[in-house]
């Protein structure tokens, strides 16, 4: 059983991709903490650090399409490499600053904005090159194993971090930073993919869903970026099932934001105290990790529908930090929530991977992606104001309704009920790398 599971993990292409994203991670669980102490060094101010990291996600979310639509074009795995390097270097400047007290606000703010657009080159890329490299039969498995790597990464790399941190600096924790994604741009170089973008797909018949990877003999003339967008776009809105989640986890993730990264610390403090607090988010990433061991051996049709309704955990610990937040049934609530997130996420991203065309797969990426980021921002400017004004318990319990009104609404769409999975009858043992 468990040489069924950990049968991708024989593809060395797979090997490659979880090793480079995984050693990013590991170096991007650093860059927050460093970050926020050398601007607070540097400045003493919450909202000089505010400019500093707003500007890089307002970036990131502008770039997100045309990352997207530049990784249907070009080799993936190069445009990896160049992303992976050109935040090398971002990170090496912002380091070389902060070592040498030569950092200021604007420049901080000038490389963190850049940073932000690289890293939008790089997200659609990297979540688009997995099925290139991982035939279909597997990628269920290969899918668990890439979030339980970056999991596991991050929950290493926040602690180091702050050791890091406090010991020596936060310029060297940058620097460590930087020094991750040179490691990551060597490992996606040698990662062996087609030589040019992926193959077009033909045209699926008509009221059927194509299916990823079915290369036609011919690769149609290219278009300019915008027409690709638009090309995405038709992609992601023609087909019911995606849209639909997306719309509906922009409410999630803008109550979820809203009730755990503004509402939950404001909670803890006047109730469980803040060290406690840490064990209820730890809890969370412990489920998240059993989570993704069980995912593994899911094996079911309707792979979406069962992701989807396991999402409803989520209102759990929201829930409970309005009516009863206690350190026991705050843990339990979270570690449930952690492990219905990834039930959820592997089962979307098995589906994208087997029911959108390859050739198109980044856009459609990048198109989730923007929708799933807007939202967060969102919810956490939003949380403090409405909290003011009905109150912290009230506005946390709303958000718990909101969630479950959000994921009966997924679920009340037929396309998502009854959208097919093919499953495997048993997971093949891979002797050399697949090929797109």
């Amino acid at each position: 059983m468990i040489r069924e599971t950990l049968a991708p993990l024989r593809l060395p292409g797979l090997r490659l991709l979880l090793l480079g994203r995984t050693i990013s991670a590991l170096g991007n669980a650093f860059a927050p903490i460093a970050l926020a102490f050398a601007v607070l060094d540097l400045t003493g101010s919450a909202g000089a650090l505010g400019l500093v990291v707003g500007v890089r996600t307002a970036v990131n979310v502008l770039f997100l399409l045309f990352g997207g639509a530049l990784a249907d074009r070009l080799p993936r795995h190069l445009l990896m490499v160049g992303a992976s390097l050109a935040a090398a270097a971002t990170q090496g400047a912002v380091a070389a600053l902060v070592l040498t007290h030569t950092a200021t606000v604007p420049t901080l703010v000038a490389l963190s904005a850049v940073n932000g657009a690289v890293g939008a080159l790089m997200m659609p890329a990297s979540a688009a090159v997995l099925p290139q490299i991982v035939p279909p039969d597997l990628r269920q498995q290969a899918n668990a194993l890439n979030r339980l790597f970056l999991n596991g990464a991050a929950i290493l790399g926040a602690p180091v971090g702050g050791i890091v941190v406090a010991g020596i600096g936060p310029g060297w924790g940058i620097a460590v930073d930087a020094v991750t994604f040179l490691a990551a741009a060597l490992c996606y170089a040698l990662l062996r993919l087609p030589a040019g973008p992926p193959p077009a797909v033909a045209e699926p018949p008509a009221g059927a869903e194509p299916v990823a990877g079915e290369p036609v003999a011919a690769t149609p003339a290219r278009s300019g970026i915008v027409a690709e967008l638009r090309t995405g776009w038709t992609e992601f809105v023609s087909r019911t099932w995606l849209w639909v989640v997306v719309a509906g986890f922009c409410v999630v993730n803008a109550c979820l934001s809203g009730a755990f990264m503004v509402l939950g610390p404001v909670v803890a403090d006047a109730t469980i105290g803040r060290r406690a607090w840490g064990l209820v988010l730890a809890a969370e990433t412990a489920g998240m990790i059993l989570g993704a061991l069980l995912a593994m051996r899911v094996r079911m049709r309707r792979l979406l529908l069962f992701g989807t309704a396991c999402t409803g955990f989520v209102l759990l610990p929201v829930l409970t930090l309005g009516i009863a937040p206690h350190l026991a049934v705050l843990c339990a609530a979270t570690f449930v929530a952690g492990l219905g997130v990834e039930q959820f996420g592997i089962a979307w991203e098995t589906t994208m991977q087997e029911h959108i065309p390859a050739d198109k797969l980044a856009r459609v990426y990048s198109y989730d992606m923007v929708g799933s980021f807007v939202a967060i921002p969102v919810g956490q400017v939003v949380a403090g104001p409405v909290a003011q004004v009905v109150g912290v318990r009230p506005t946390l319990i709303g958000a718990a309704v909101l969630i479950a009104v959000a994921v009966l609404g997924m679920l009340s769409s037929r396309d998502v009920r009854h959208l097919e999975h093919r499953v495997p009858e048993r997971a093949p043992a891979p002797m050399e790398e697949s090929r797109a």
